[in-house]
């Protein structure tokens, strides 16, 4: 699997959320709303998710590994870093 694109959008404020990035997988499937979480250990990705009827969020796709977790989180992250000034306004 190689990711091929990467598409980050940064929000500004002191909000948790930091952007919204989009993946392409092999130049053929794309995977929207990943977003980027200033947690209390740093940033991390989080999946795509949609909120169920019991209040719980849970996501619609996620990697089946922790390694493809691992190299999707670190072209997110570098990607977000990377457009340090491109800031969306909320």
């Amino acid at each position: 699997m190689e990711i091929t694109d990467v598409r980050v959008k940064k929000f500004s404020g002191e909000n948790r959320l930091k952007a919204i990035a989009a993946i392409t997988i092999d130049d053929c499937f794309v995977v929207h709303e990943l977003r980027v979480i200033d947690g209390k250990e740093g940033l991390f990705v989080a999946m795509p998710s949609r909120k169920m009827p019991n209040g719980e969020f849970k996501d619609v796709a996620h990697p089946i590994n922790q390694e493809t977790r691992n190299k999707i989180e670190a072209i997110v992250i570098e990607a977000y870093e990377s457009i340090e000034d491109e800031i969306v306004e909320e």
